[in-house]
């Protein structure tokens, strides 16, 4: 089975947790935009280099102790 390596490139996610994050919280999470929802929830939206690198930005979620709601790949990046 191969998937071309297709997960290896960039690509645009959308990661919804539990529990309100400050917008000021963008740049420990790699430059991704923060953006607080109803429901004490919070989206964090952006590029993500690989694989590796969204493995690093779910372990500082747990890190955090917030609730994980989902984990969505919007697109790979131009």
């Amino acid at each position: 089975m191969t998937y071309e390596r297709e997960f290896d490139r960039e690509a645009i996610y959308r990661i919804r947790v539990k529990g309100t994050l400050d917008p000021e919280w963008a740049d420990w999470f790699g430059g991704l935009e923060v953006v607080s929802q109803k429901g004490d929830e919070t989206l964090l939206v952006g590029p993500v280099a690989d694989q590796a690198a969204l493995y690093g930005l779910l372990t500082k979620i747990r890190n955090l102790g917030l609730p994980l709601l989902s984990v969505v790949r919007i697109k790979q990046a131009p």
